[in-house]
């Protein structure tokens, strides 16, 4: 019997977009002999859609009749199973529309990606494929990222973080901090973004004021770091999980600036063809394995064999460290002239899943696919194993009568 593979993107994001374009893209490489694959739509206002149309990149030209001719659904976990029961709800109808046994989230950014997705599919007693709550939650967060992985020893640029409150009661004292704790040039970033929305460098006070009030536009939370002279960028893909990981082979995006854009990633000339690839893919004749096609690449990068061991080691470590499950993409920094290298972020969940990275050591996209559901049903499996309930009868001498004082009481 097929295993249902339900295909969750979209989402309350601003990566939304993005996301469309990795799922349906992935969606024409899992392989249909093993999975009946049903693509779920998260508008942005968190509404579950399925349909026909739903995995063709084509409809989402036009949201609301694509809307209009799906189904909405609700998740809920019944009789053992997680049911996409329709909504409204009809009296005297079928309500269930259909059922998923397993979970593939291809989201990206706050909101879905960190944590609050799978903690929601963790509610539902379905198995989900990637990162975990907390490994999500924290690969999100730059701020705590670099804190947890500073503490295991792997390289990160020392920052500083602020908040939007702390910007608008007294935003020339943390200008002030900032040129005397960082110094230029200097990057402004979101806290907890990717694909390089919000991020930006300053050279200078005036250039740093606007790059705070960018960031603050799209966070509450910012970090401030130095910018890498004679930057070259460098990205691994790892896949696997606690126990055991691998590395891809690294990349070296090539970037006309010195920080990669949101278009030049996604929306360059090559955007509509690879958006045409993923919708061949979806319907059974996946065309193309260019990943994000926009984006100009070196792979594998152009660094020395020490330096491309010291990366996929590196990431592997970090992978590990954080908890991470399937495949996550790895960003890290180096310093040309010192040989310095830095890990930049980490992406739980990253567009295209990396898969042009896999595919010089051999690794195919449905075989990538296989692979990151397997480990998923093997976290399943070790879940199921751990008890989370204890025999106690700490409820039944409990008297609440007294209100806040009866409770309080009970505590004690």
């Amino acid at each position: 019997m097929k295993i249902k593979v339900g295909v969750m993107f979209g989402g309350k994001s601003v990566e939304h977009e993005i996301s469309i374009i990795s799922a349906i893209q992935a969606m024409g490489y899992l392989d249909r002999s093993k999975y009946d694959v049903i693509p779920i739509y998260i508008t942005k206002n968190n509404e579950f859609y399925i349909g026909e149309r739903i995995g063709d990149i084509s409809a989402y030209t036009n949201l609301p009749e694509l809307l209009k001719a799906s189904q909405r659904v609700v998740p809920v976990y019944l009789e053992g199973k997680t049911m996409l029961m329709k909504y409204p709800q009809k009296m005297f109808s079928k309500n269930i529309a259909d059922y998923i046994d397993i979970a593939f989230p291809v989201v990206h950014g706050t909101n879905v990606e960190d944590g609050t997705l799978q903690g929601f599919l963790k509610m539902l007693n379905v198995p989900y494929v990637g990162c975990d709550v907390v490994s999500s939650a924290v690969g999100m967060d730059k701020y705590v990222m670099k804190t947890v992985l500073k503490d295991n020893d792997i390289p990160v640029l020392d920052c500083k973080c602020y908040t939007s409150k702390e910007y608008d009661g007294d935003s020339d004292r943390v200008v002030a901090e900032i040129e005397e704790k960082v110094g230029y040039p200097l990057i402004v970033k979101p806290v907890n973004l990717g694909s390089s929305i919000g991020i930006s460098k300053a050279e200078n006070r005036e250039e740093l004021y606007d790059c705070l009030e960018t960031a603050f536009h799209y966070a509450t939370k910012i970090l401030v770091e130095t910018a890498v002279q004679n930057l070259k960028e460098i990205n691994c893909s790892v896949l696997g999980d606690y126990e055991y990981a691998e590395a891809s082979e690294v990349e070296e995006p090539v970037s006309s600036d010195k920080i990669l854009t949101f278009a030049e990633k996604y929306i360059g000339d090559g955007s509509a063809k690879g958006a045409k690839g993923a919708k061949g893919g979806v319907n059974g004749s996946p065309s193309g394995s260019k990943g994000m096609a926009t984006l100009k690449r070196k792979i594998p990068a152009e660094i020395t064999d020490e330096q491309r061991t010291v990366i996929r080691e590196l990431a592997v470590k970090a992978f590990k460290c954080l908890g991470c499950n399937g495949v996550s993409r790895i960003d890290f920094m180096m310093d040309t002239k010192s040989g310095k290298i830095w890990l930049n972020e980490i992406n739980t969940i990253p567009g295209s899943l990396s898969f042009y990275l896999w595919e010089p050591l051999g690794v195919k996209y449905p075989e990538l696919l296989d692979r990151m559901i397997a480990a998923a049903l093997k976290r399943e499996r070790e879940n199921e194993s751990i008890t989370y309930s204890f025999d106690s009868n700490v409820l039944q001498g409990v008297n609440l009568g007294g209100g806040a004082k009866g409770a309080k009481g009970s505590k004690a």
